[in-house]
């Protein structure tokens, strides 16, 4: 029991911050890690490696994805008297929130596939092979894929506004 709180304790900031990214919402992201704690609890005597990280990690996506996949088939209906005060307010016009808001906007405008490498290696810092062990793939998709998110991401942010209204949504295809 030491040797999970001594791993996986550190990893919560993290494996909030990746949720986050993942999902958008702040309680939605909160009840994955939980469910993924819950989980690394209950399996911790099955995990193959020393290093847990990935493992974690790799629990943490799986929980997301399937989030993400219930959601997609549910309805999202808020009506004005039952949405908060606070998610209607807007913050301060500083350049570097309006800075911050548009790189957040450009990764949400990221293929679920890319977001999820460019924020495991950029953001939580994994390396190529423990984000090919939470992915579940090569770790030659994991190189392509994460180049191809930044080189778009770069797409995205360097192209004005005006320009994205009038072109319509950023489409790509990949073979």
């Amino acid at each position: 029991m030491d040797d999970l709180l001594f791993q996986v304790e550190p990893m919560i900031p993290a494996l909030r911050r990746y949720a986050r990214g993942l999902v958008r919402d702040k309680e939605t992201a909160d009840d994955i890690v939980q469910d993924c704690l819950e989980r690394v609890v209950m399996n911790w005597s099955r995990r193959r490696d020393d290093n847990a990280r990935s493992w974690v990690f790799a629990i943490l996506h799986n929980l997301a994805v399937n989030r993400i996949r219930q959601d997609a088939r549910r309805a999202d209906l808020v009506t004005l008297e039952t949405m908060p005060e606070a998610t209607a307010a807007v913050d301060a016009g500083q350049d570097r929130t309006l800075f911050g808001q548009d790189v957040l906007a450009a990764i949400d405008r990221l293929p679920p596939d890319y977001r999820s490498i460019l924020l495991l290696v950029a953001v939580e810092d994994l390396s190529y092979a423990e984000a090919a062990t939470v992915l579940d793939v090569p770790v030659g998709t994991v190189m392509s894929r994460l180049s191809r998110a930044r080189e778009q991401l770069k797409q995205i942010l360097e192209t004005s506004p005006a320009d994205t209204k009038a072109k319509g949504p950023f489409i790509r295809r990949v073979k």
